[in-house]
Parts: C-alpha cells; structure tokens; sequence
C-alpha cells in the first residue's frame, strides 16, 4: 500500500463527498470495522455503518458548502490532512477549519481517524 497515495485518495474523496454530501462516496473509504472520533471526548463512531450516520448527521442544516483539503502530510501508515470549509448552517455563514489524523490498513482502507475542528461565523 502507498500511503501517500492512500492518503490523496481520501482527501480528495472527502473534499469532493463533502462538497456533493455524498455520504456514501466518503463512507467507502472507512473498513467495515473502522473507528472515528470526532473532536476529543466524543464517544466514538465504531463501523461503517455508526461513520455513514454521523457524516449523514454533520450534514444536516448545511448548505452550499464550499471545500478543501490540504496536501496530507504522510509518515509510516498513517496522515494528517488539513481541511478548511465555507458553508451556511441554517442559513448563516459559517466557516469550519480542521485536521483528520488517518490510519490506513494494507489496502488503503481507513481503519481508525480522529478530527480536531472548530467553527466560527462567516466566512473567514
């Protein structure tokens, strides 16, 4: 497995799924067994399926979102992606900037990731 190209494959699948709230593109990137946390001391999200209900759920009230995602920055089997988003949030602008920390297993699957997020108004 190539990581880094692993890792491009889910930034660009994200910014891409996020963009369309293709929920299922996104939620193929995960192994079935796969583990995600969103923001420290959240309970986690565990399988496919528990991820695809809280991406469907993160969506919800958000509009004409505008995406991007960073160059991953890639050591070992593992990276980090930064991510910046524009959207309306019932209608108010909003602007989301973050980071998701990826774990991929031989096949390039997402098996554990972890995101550190935060919000402000506007777009900024």
């Amino acid at each position: 497995m190539d990581t880094r190209a692993a890792a491009q494959r889910f930034a660009d699948t994200w910014q891409h799924g996020w963009t369309h709230h293709d929920t299922d593109a996104i939620v193929a990137l995960y192994r079935d067994d796969a583990v995600h946390i969103s923001m420290p001391f959240r309970p986690p999200h565990e399988g496919r399926a528990a991820i695809a209900d809280y991406v469907r759920w993160s969506f919800t009230g958000e509009t004409d979102p505008q995406v991007t995602f960073a160059a991953p920055l890639v050591d070992g089997d593992q990276a980090a992606i930064e991510f910046r988003v524009h959207a309306l949030d019932d209608d108010r602008p909003v602007t989301l900037a973050g980071c998701v920390l990826v774990r991929f297993d031989a096949d390039g699957l997402a098996v554990r990731t972890r995101d550190y997020w935060h919000t402000t108004d506007g777009h900024v």
